[in-house]
């Protein structure tokens, strides 16, 4: 899973939530005419630092919630045990998934 991805981290609440994606989808929008979708991978929300892909891991594992983007990033986190390939879903071929986790004091 070579190659760099943006994460942006949120602190809301007690929440830590990172929005991650692969980091040549950044500003690209993404159209999945079956569903009738259209996703803007933007600035705002995923637009964060740049990191490798031990960085991002860490990011999640760190997290309460994670948003993530990119076939690259989704596949590293099924690898890792930290999502479920069943829980994927696509948008034009692009994978996504949230994972909520429970990171005991």
């Amino acid at each position: 899973m070579a190659g760099l991805f943006r994460v942006k981290i949120f602190e809301i609440a007690g929440e830590v939530i990172v929005s991650i994606c692969d980091e040549e989808l950044l500003g690209k929008i993404i159209i999945d005419p079956e569903r009738g979708v259209r996703i803007k991978i933007d600035e705002p929300f995923y637009g964060g630092e740049l990191m490798d892909l031990e960085e991002a891991m860490n990011a999640i594992a760190s997290s309460t919630q994670a948003n993530l983007m990119g076939n690259r990033i989704v596949e590293a986190a099924i690898e890792r045990g930290l999502t479920i390939r069943e829980s994927v879903i696509e948008f034009g071929g692009i994978k996504h998934a949230q994972i909520v986790l429970y990171n005991s004091p």
